[in-house]
């Protein structure tokens, strides 16, 4: 697993290598652009994923022009402090922020996507939310200062989240200390987005099920499927 990235507070999700391959900006027309933010927040050990620099320099390159930016999210989350980052950078933008909810918003994805305008889910995506968590050596004064770091953290988070979908604290705070996984409808219906579209043939799955409690069985990799099909590779054709 990877270690604390880009700050104090670990990954509200991790991704494995390459867990950021799929994201881009890219400029449509003279006054929108595509921004995918498919797989990890945040760079890992090996470089992975996408940090908060990258985004604002990327966006930055977009230029003035840009009207409208159509926000596309597949990703289980990463680093609190560069979504954070990203979420402020989309919110201050002069241009309109569509989000798009591809196959899954979790963890610090979920707030990035809270700096839409707004939020269209797809009828199998996914948004998860939970409480931000961190690895920590020392004494017993490290612990109970890591401890109030994350507190700190997970009232900043809530209180993107209610503001922006009206929910009251004690609800947000229930939702995140239970680890809650909501259908595009149930995400409607807390106004963790504003309609449901059609699917679109992205793959919702998570890297490192072992990393969430309460995983839908819709999105756990088809582990023991695929070893059936490598067993079945493997046998000798007469």
């Amino acid at each position: 697993m990877p270690p604390i990235m880009n700050g104090p507070v670990l990954p509200m999700a991790r991704a494995g290598k390459n867990g950021a391959s799929g994201y881009r900006m890219v400029k449509r027309g003279s006054d929108r652009a595509d921004v995918y933010l498919y797989g990890l927040i945040g760079t890992d050990w090996y470089g992975d994923g996408v940090s908060a620099k990258k985004f604002a320099d990327d966006l930055k390159a977009l230029g003035a022009s840009i009207k409208t930016i159509d926000l596309r999210i597949n990703s289980e989350g990463g680093d609190v402090f560069a979504g954070k980052a990203m979420y402020t950078l989309l919110l201050d933008h002069s241009a309109r922020v569509v989000v798009h909810v591809d196959g899954l918003a979790a963890s610090a994805a979920s707030f990035v996507a809270m700096a839409g305008d707004e939020i269209e889910i797809a009828e199998g995506a996914f948004v998860m939310i939970h409480n931000a968590w961190t690895w920590a050596v020392g004494g017993a004064e490290d612990m109970r200062r890591k401890a109030d770091l994350l507190d700190t953290v997970n009232e900043t988070i809530r209180e993107v989240y209610v503001a922006r979908t009206k929910n009251t604290d004690a609800d947000v705070r229930k939702w995140m200390d239970a680890e809650t996984w909501m259908t595009g409808k149930e995400a409607v219906e807390r106004g963790f987005a504003d309609k449901i579209v059609e699917n679109l043939k992205v793959a919702a799955s998570v890297s490192h099920p072992e990393s969430f409690r309460n995983l839908p069985q819709a999105l756990r990799p088809k582990r023991a499927r695929l070893a059936a099909m490598l067993q079945d590779l493997k046998r000798p054709r007469t």
